[in-house]
């Protein structure tokens, strides 16, 4: 229990229809009474008028009361729902905290006494504050897997595993001469650390799934100079994100917008056109060009014939400056099953700038993919024409590349290296000949250690105050 108490508004930004503040520690009751006058019963709601240190009314509202431990920090909790104004929340923030011991939160500080005093781990802790930067229901709901204890309960069924395996090798050595420890041992041993070595290597698989709902599908918009790269993005992303003008060269740097495409956010990088630069600033922005489409989930290579020696003749060059694995494909779409073709599979081509072909823009757009060259799409981000399927097709993409939001999956770099740091150590004793008992028992608890720190219950404490830090005062 710490021995100071914290007070903070976690109801959001004001004014508001309803604020709410939260007291967390030894003086809450001290609080609630000072404030409110007799406590209230355990978790009944009671209308009081609340009032300061001079006795003066601040506001009339709902006050709860949440005896500890059973409280989501841990300790006694005080909540105060008042009307949301700012001189009402300031006034009554600024009485509560002239009470001794008594002083305003820190960032993240209630989530971080939940987790010291045991009501959550890291990884759900992590977890909630995912959730409140979710942006996306596919972010949402694997915030909420990850902080309703999903990660929590696989990491810890592991642990009690590995736990297991080594109370049967410390078993081996302190009781050699016992009838009932076989020579078996050892061998069971290896391969239920191998079992479960091959677990952690099942869900370390998940890891790219997990990058991609939580920073976003990549996919990055390339071609020659006036291709119609910054017209799409501006189409896609429904505002002028991009300058659009008949000046080849015009987009000299990267440029993203993040999009909610079917609840998974994707994130959309208009580059410089491809060519021979012309000056510096340009030789700069085709380099970044080339480092968004290598770094990119999927690449929407764009076209327009007429400024082309042949279709699709300059997106094949380009891609295969950046992946010579490109240089030799088929349809460039990749939609078919040919195993060799596998890179293909991430790039969707675009046929663009549909309403000025012959015809008029009452053509199907289709008849231009089986005219013009085998293009997966064509497009006018003119007038919109061919749009709507290509959406469809990067929210599909999307959509498999992240998989089921609310499975399992490690969302973070530190789980990511954490686990793989433990696959090696338990590889290490699995694949070792000879190994002394004592060696054995100390290899297993260093991946039991890397296990703890997923969760927290060892060697993080270097970690909190940049974990902690990510959330917002009053959670």
């Amino acid at each position: 229990m710490h021995s100071d108490t914290i007070a903070a508004l976690s109801s959001g930004s004001l004014p508001s229809g309803v604020a709410v503040v939260r007291v967390s520690g030894a003086k809450a009751a001290v609080v609630m009474e000072r404030m409110a006058g007799i406590l209230p019963a355990p978790r009944r709601a009671s209308l009081r008028t609340f009032r300061d240190g001079e006795g003066r009314a601040i506001d009339r509202g709902i006050a709860l009361f949440f005896d500890g431990p059973r409280t989501a920090t841990g300790e006694d909790i005080a909540e105060f729902h008042l009307h949301g104004g700012r001189a009402v929340v300031a006034a009554f923030l600024k009485s509560a905290t002239a009470i001794g011991d008594v002083r305003l939160a820190e960032a993240g500080e209630f989530t971080r006494r939940a987790f010291e005093n045991g009501r959550m781990d890291l990884t759900e802790a992590e977890g909630l504050a995912d959730l409140l930067a979710a942006e996306t229901e596919g972010q949402r709901r694997a915030a909420l897997a990850q902080a309703e204890g999903a990660l929590r309960g696989t990491y810890e069924a592991w642990m009690d595993r590995l736990t297991q395996a080594r109370a049967m090798i410390e078993a081996s050595f302190d009781f050699a001469d016992e009838g009932d420890v076989g020579d078996g041992v050892d061998a069971g041993v290896r391969r239920s650390i191998d079992e479960i070595r091959e677990d952690i290597d099942a869900h370390l698989a998940g890891a790219e799934r997990g990058e991609i709902l939580r920073s976003g599908f990549k996919v990055a918009i390339v071609g020659a100079p006036n291709a119609g790269k910054s017209s799409l993005l501006n189409a896609l992303a429904d505002r002028d994100a991009a300058i659009v003008t008949d000046v080849p060269g015009t987009t000299r740097d990267v440029i993203s917008v993040t999009l909610d495409l079917g609840g998974l956010p994707v994130v959309l990088s208009d580059t410089a056109g491809i060519r021979e630069a012309g000056d510096e600033v340009e030789a700069i922005g085709i380099e970044r060009a080339r480092k968004a489409m290598d770094e990119a989930d999927l690449i929407l290579a764009l076209e327009d014939p007429a400024n082309t020696p042949g279709p699709l003749s300059r997106v094949k060059a380009l891609l295969a400056a950046v992946r010579p694995s490109f240089g030799s494909m088929g349809h460039a779409s990749g939609l078919g099953e040919d195993a060799e073709d596998v890179p293909a599979r991430n790039v969707i081509t675009v046929r663009t700038k549909i309403d000025m072909a012959t015809g008029g823009e009452s053509e199907h757009p289709l008849r231009h993919r089986l005219e013009d060259g085998g293009y997966d799409f064509a497009i006018s981000a003119k007038t919109g024409a061919g749009i709507a399927p290509l959406v469809e097709a990067i929210a599909a993409r999307a959509r498999e590349a992240a998989g089921d939001p609310s499975s399992a999956i490690p969302l973070r770099l530190r789980h990511r290296e954490l686990l793989a740091d433990a696959s090696r150590i338990l590889r290490e004793f699995v694949e070792a000949e000879t190994l002394p008992p004592e060696i054995g028992a100390e290899t297993l608890r260093r991946a039991s250690t890397r296990l703890g720190a997923l969760t927290g219950a060892v060697g993080v404490e270097d970690l909190l105050d940049v974990i902690f830090s990510e959330f917002c005062i009053g959670k």
